[in-house]
């Protein structure tokens, strides 16, 4: 199926903002043998690597407690996911600029829109690396045990964050090389028990379809809410159009191609741990994958390579994940709307913004380890959820207004009806997102952007008197 095209001969190149610049426009002029634009292979990496990463492999047992609705949730998401990536891919013909989001939406409207994208987006991608380096440590704690004492379970995950920190600060060059090795890597464990766990599974080990009281509908959304965590990073291509070569062609193509093979992993793998783990097991699970593997060939030497092979997947997904973080407040920094010194870069990657999101991941990894939650990943992926649809939702509001306003430099009209519905399903979907994220999380959500308000006052108030 036709998935992107170009813009119709008629239409006249969207107008170029200041975030147009890439990695070879470096204005710092550290553009040097360390920065490479990326193309379509190492751009559906980076879309696979970042959807598929500490998400998969502990969320099975964060939803076994919904019981197999959360199967349904799944396929739900997907669907939305799906009609998310296309938006993405639409709005980077566009405008094939670096900060996804962020420049749809400043571009559509305004100054305020585009910082609120920017602010809950980067908040979102620290708060994630966070989340991923919790999930990381139950399967380190196979190898070492570590879970025993929280001090060194807690240590433990800021050193995977720190790591892939360091890679970034190397340059963008070996961001890409780590993430197309983790992202191969990743796979053996998740098809040896998405395909091999197939001919193990066993109806008995499911558990009962939806356990626990409330309605069927509301157990699919909260289900959904944390399941949204396993596809955060669908707009990982259109983040960073800027370091990818022919983007108007390739952020849409990686973007739909790499959502579409993460989603089938997904579910296959999914129903695979649901079918070999015994469901009581399985809700108390730090591990969920390793346990698949124990139970379908006996034994822990199973358990211990997929184990590793998921702090391998993990550390790449920490790893592109880190690399986002630093895109969109860059961007917005070129504009004035985030403080100056996160246009800083160097080697292809903005440096400063990758410093200040791995301290503020591990100051919010250590506050979730001394507070005694006994639940902090899933904590993390709820504050996630909500931050994830403002960027999710401005995004497919700038599409719809493209469409709306009919302008033919805009416009695809052989693709409005089609381009109209996704919009919709894309809004409709989002909407639903923050509905299931519960009342905990979008007030936690909350705070967090009203103080982005702040800081956009702040930084509205330089400007203007810097024009004046």
């Amino acid at each position: 199926m036709h998935v992107t095209g170009t813009v119709p001969p008629s239409a006249p190149a969207p107008r170029e903002t200041p975030a147009a610049h890439t990695s070879a426009e470096d204005p710092t002029g550290n553009s040097g043998r360390h920065a490479r634009r990326f193309g379509l292979p190492v751009a559906t990496a980076l879309v696979m690597g970042n959807i598929i990463g500490g998400g998969i492999f502990l969320l099975p047992a964060s939803v076994a407690p919904y019981g197999t609705v959360s199967l349904v949730a799944f396929g739900v998401l997907t669907l939305g996911a799906i009609a998310l990536a296309l938006v993405f891919g639409r709005l980077a013909e566009r405008n094939p600029s670096t900060g996804g989001p962020y420049v749809y939406a400043r571009e559509a409207f305004g100054d305020f829109a585009g910082f609120l994208a920017a602010w809950a987006y980067w908040i979102t991608t620290w708060v994630s690396n966070a989340a991923l380096a919790v999930a990381a440590v139950g399967y380190l704690d196979v190898l070492i045990p570590v879970n025993g004492h929280r001090w060194t379970a807690c240590l433990a995950a800021l050193a995977l964050q720190w790591l892939p920190a360091l890679a970034n600060f190397a340059g963008s060059r070996y961001v890409g090389a780590v993430q197309v090795v983790a992202t191969v890597l990743k796979f053996v464990p998740l098809l040896l028990v998405a395909v091999g766990g197939l001919f193990f599974f066993d109806p008995r080990n499911l558990g009962p379809f939806h356990e626990g009281g409330g309605s069927t509908i509301g157990a699919v959304s909260a289900a959904a809410a944390i399941l949204l965590f396993s596809y955060l990073g669908v707009e990982s291509a259109a983040v960073s159009a800027g370091e990818v070569k022919d983007a108007r062609r390739n952020v849409g193509r990686a973007t739909v191609i790499g959502t579409t093979g993460a989603a089938l992993v997904y579910l296959l793998g999914t129903l695979s741990v649901f079918g070999t783990v015994a469901h009581d097991r399985l809700v108390k699970s730090t591990a969920p994958f390793s346990d698949a593997v124990n139970a379908m060939f006996g034994g822990s030497w199973g358990g211990w390579a997929v184990a590793l092979a998921a702090l391998v997947s993990m550390t790449g997904c920490l790893n592109g994940w880190t690399l986002l973080s630093a895109q969109t407040p860059y961007a917005a920094a070129r504009d004035g709307l985030f403080p100056a010194a996160f246009a800083r870069r160097r080697r292809g990657v903005p440096t400063f913004g990758v410093a200040v999101t791995v301290v503020l991941a591990s100051l919010l990894t250590v506050y979730n380890y001394t507070s005694g939650s006994a639940k902090v990943f899933e904590v993390l992926v709820l504050v996630t959820t909500f931050t994830a649809t403002v960027p999710y939702l401005l995004a497919t509001a700038a599409q719809i207004f493209h469409l709306v306003s009919g302008r033919r430099e805009r416009v695809d009209r052989a693709r409005l009806v089609r381009d109209a519905v996704v919009a919709g399903g894309a809004a409709a979907f989002s909407l639903w997102l923050v509905a299931g994220a519960g009342y905990a999380a979008v007030y936690q959500g909350v705070l967090f952007l009203f103080a982005g308000v702040l800081v956009y006052a702040v930084m509205a108030a330089r400007r203007s008197r810097a024009a004046a």
